[in-house]
This record gives C-alpha cells, sequence and structure tokens, in this order.
C-alpha cells in the first residue's frame, strides 16, 4: 500500500497534463507520504497515451491506466479508485484547476478528524476562486447546484469541484457500486457515500478556471435525468 494515490483521468489531454504529473510529482516529493500517480486514459485519439508512456520512463511513482474506448469521466475516476492502492485516493483534474499544493486542505478532515470523504469546494466563504468562471457558467452552476441540493446532496455546496479525496474503505465501496460514466458520477458517488452513512467534509480550495474545460450546458439535461436515476437507485438499495 502507499500512503497517497492521485487519480487523474484524462481524454485528449496532452496540450494539458505534463505540467499538472509535474507539479504533483515536484509536491509529494516535498512531503513524506509515499504515493502512486494514475493517469487514467479513456480512449484519448491525440497523443495523450504516447505522452504518458515517456513521463512513465522517468518517474516512477507515475502509472498509466488505459481505456480502450472513451466511456466518460466517471468510467476512468472508477478504473483509478479502483485499481489505486493508496490508502488515500485523491482524484484531481488534469488541468489542474485546484492546484495540487492544496493537498493538506483536502487531507486534514481525513488525517486528523475521521473524515472518510473530503472533497474541496469553490462555494465556502473561505475559497478562493483566483480566476473564476464566466458568468453564464456561474449561474448555470450555481443553478445546478442548487437542483442537486434539494433532490440528492443537502448541504453540499459544491459536489462537482474535481478535487475530492476517500479512504481507501470507502472508494472501494462507493465505486464498486457506481453505474454513471458521465460528468454526474460525483453525485452518484457521494449520494452512495450518504446512504452508507459516509461522513463527508467540504473543505474551501484555491481554485483558477480553464477555459478549455470539456464540461458544456448541453451536459445540463443529461445530468438532470442521472440524477433521479441516482435518487432511485440508492432508494432501491436502501430498500
Amino acid at each position: 500500500m502507499k500512503d497517497i494515490s492521485i487519480i487523474i483521468p484524462a481524454y485528449n489531454e496532452v496540450e494539458r497534463i505534463q505540467p499538472t504529473i509535474e507539479n504533483c510529482i515536484q509536491h509529494l516529493n516535498q512531503t513524506n507520504y509515499t504515493y502512486e500517480i494514475l493517469v487514467v486514459d479513456d480512449g484519448s485519439t491525440d497523443r495523450t497515451v504516447q505522452l504518458i508512456k515517456a513521463l512513465e520512463l522517468e518517474h516512477h511513482h507515475l502509472k498509466l491506466v488505459v481505456q480502450p474506448e472513451n466511456k466518460g469521466k466517471g468510467a476512468a475516476v472508477k478504473r483509478g479508485m479502483l485499481e489505486a492502492i493508496g490508502e488515500i485516493r485523491v482524484f484531481m483534474d488534469a488541468d489542474e484547476s485546484t492546484p495540487i499544493s492544496e493537498l493538506e486542505k483536502l487531507l486534514t478532515p481525513i488525517i486528523h478528524y475521521g473524515a472518510d470523504i473530503s472533497i474541496g469546494s469553490r462555494y465556502l466563504p473561505s475559497s478562493d476562486v483566483a480566476i473564476p468562471q464566466p458568468w453564464h457558467r456561474r449561474v448555470w452552476s450555481r443553478f445546478a447546484n442548487q437542483i442537486v441540493q434539494n433532490i440528492l446532496l443537502p448541504g453540499i455546496v459544491d459536489p462537482n469541484c474535481g478535487f475530492k479525496a476517500y479512504t481507501a474503505e470507502a472508494a472501494e465501496k462507493i465505486f464498486s457500486k457506481c453505474e454513471i460514466n458521465q460528468w454526474s458520477f460525483d453525485l452518484e458517488a457521494l449520494g452512495l457515500a450518504r446512504s452508507y452513512n459516509h461522513t463527508i467534509a467540504e473543505v474551501p480550495v484555491r481554485w483558477l478556471n480553464d477555459e478549455r474545460s470539456k464540461g458544456k450546458f448541453s451536459h445540463l439535461p443529461q445530468e438532470i435525468r442521472n440524477l433521479f436515476i441516482i435518487k432511485h437507485r440508492i432508494h432501491l438499495q436502501q430498500q
């Protein structure tokens, strides 16, 4: 086992992922953690796989996991969470919108206060949104989050920030049950966590918007449908 696994889902990320990996390695080498970094390629059609293979030769902490076809971010995170060997398993986005320097904030509730899951938040009073989203994306995000809170996750103000940590036990229990592959996989994982009575801490983090984000407004109707699918599925499991 390692202390920490960092899981980075990647789909056509050849232009963004190398600095993220190198920043993670540089940061973690300054800690006492034993660690691994898993890049889960989700059927990329650019040179992401070739790049990660080259970086693997330079960095023994780095491991490439290849999904042969594009299944979605949720499928990539699930694969990484279940193949990881860390006592704590963190997933972060390939664009490093939340810098790896925020890692200690994320780990504190698990290491020091016994939380099962810790999630970064852009919307707490002390969050530091250094580069905000355009106004229309902020409105979309807040509207979607309000729906999520009302239907599935009351009290969690930012369930979609791509910076989360799970204990190994929670990760294996939750992600082995996850079925949603689209962007709302986060909601399914947190909904399952609530149904299993796992403790979830939400922590303020620094966040920098990247306009190359793959999230689109057109995804919203499917994600709302997924929300009701998730709620129904969890209700059935609890019966």
